[in-house]
């Protein structure tokens, strides 16, 4: 096959930290407060505005409050965890390798006795619609490393007994999300809009609030976890006071992100964009004999971790090793030749491509890099003499 000529102008398809947004440049964050204390007002007012963005930006309900926490997603939804799960059975929904580690540290840290794990192969959801969940639901919006999303909220009772605490770090921002089905809902600066890692959100509804202030967790817990300050939920967190010291750089580069969405048109552009990369693959896998999505139904396609799999018949059958190898060799290739970067699926998910398409990753890049994937596959082939 002969090689394609033309190149994504930008090969930055890692699903995290996530491309910049276009036009992105260095020189967006002279603005920033640097060498001040993050108390002081000047940077306070910046992390409140950082907040306030967010809030308007994602549409979350006024009642709800949204806070800034260390230890990006995974410091979000583990101070979720460690603060409101106990008093209730939990149901944890596991399709991904992030979610069964929430599921372990439900199990093995918490030690939590009253927990139904209802966990599937990659490519699968666990049947929502079927299921009376009583207690308290813990589970992603997208599985980022399985390419599976939840369609919509509709599954989430509106009368539900418990709280619904959800992963939402490779949705926010490319997805609609209905804020009034989550308790909880976290993400990281570093995914769909481009920020940087270290920092997450942390967005509570009424009714999580109430479970804070009535509920006091049987175990320890650390300074970077804690929310509540003389027995009730502390405010202050949720007003620009953040829990450790936050890097002030990050923070003018989450808001420069957060000025572009405005100006591209807000969440339904961002929305769009990330449906029309995704379109644009599925154009492509229908074409192709050797590549499928993980994802089994098409009603749950991720629209941000786009996950392919080997489908070609004289490849299903290759030891497990053997399919590693093919697709290492893929990713070396089109990284040697500046086409995509950092496309391997994840460790544990079966081989074969994650491509990232949020809205921070050009349509046309995407359209470049089709070609390329198909030109990789069979350079492969040939060199494994396969």
């Amino acid at each position: 096959m002969i090689r394609p000529l033309v190149k994504p102008i930008r090969p930055e398809f890692s699903s995290g930290p996530c491309a910049k947004r276009p036009q992105w440049s260095l020189k967006n964050l002279n603005n920033s407060v640097l060498g001040r204390s993050h108390r002081h007002k000047i940077a306070k007012s910046k992390l409140q505005k950082l907040i306030d963005l967010t809030k308007t930006t994602l549409k979350i309900p006024k009642d709800y409050l949204v806070g800034i926490v260390p230890g990006s997603d995974t410091g979000a939804i583990e101070i979720a965890m460690w603060n409101l799960l106990g008093p209730r059975p939990v149901n944890m929904l596991v399709w991904d390798s992030f979610s069964s580690d929430w599921a372990n540290d439900i199990q093995s840290q918490l030690k939590l006795e009253n927990i139904h794990i209802h966990k599937v192969d990659y490519g699968k959801l666990p049947d929502l619609i079927n299921n009376q969940f009583k207690g308290d639901i813990v589970f992603n919006w997208n599985g980022t490393t399985a390419g599976v999303c939840v369609p919509n909220g509709n599954w989430i009772d509106y009368t539900r007994n418990g709280l619904t605490i959800c992963d939402a770090t490779s949705a926010a921002f490319a997805m609609d999300i209905d804020w009034s089905k989550l308790d909880v809902g976290t993400f990281s600066w570093q995914k769909c809009i481009g920020g940087e890692a270290g920092h997450g959100m942390l967005v509570l509804s009424p009714r999580a609030i109430e479970r804070i202030n009535c509920y006091n967790p049987p175990w320890p817990i650390p300074k970077l976890f804690q929310l509540r300050k003389n027995g009730k939920l502390n405010l202050d967190i949720f007003s620009g006071v953040t829990i450790n010291t936050p890097s002030m750089l990050c923070v003018e580069d989450f808001l420069d992100a957060l000025n572009w969405t405005k100006e591209v048109g807000g969440l339904a552009a961002l929305i769009s964009k990330s449906k029309n990369n995704l379109n644009l693959i599925k154009n492509w896998v229908l074409d192709s004999h050797w590549a499928d999505f993980l994802c089994e139904d098409d009603n749950n396609l991720s629209s941000t971790s786009i996950c392919l799999k080997f489908v070609d018949p004289k490849i299903i059958e290759l030891p497990l090793e053997t399919k590693n190898n093919i697709e290492k060799n893929i990713v070396k290739l089109l990284e040697e030749h500046e086409v995509a970067f950092d496309i391997g699926s994840y460790r544990s998910a079966p081989p074969g491509f994650r491509i990232w398409g949020g809205p921070t990753v050009d349509s046309n890049d995407v359209k470049k890099l089709l070609p390329w994937l198909d030109w990789a596959y069979y350079e492969t082939l040939d060199q494994l003499k396969i």
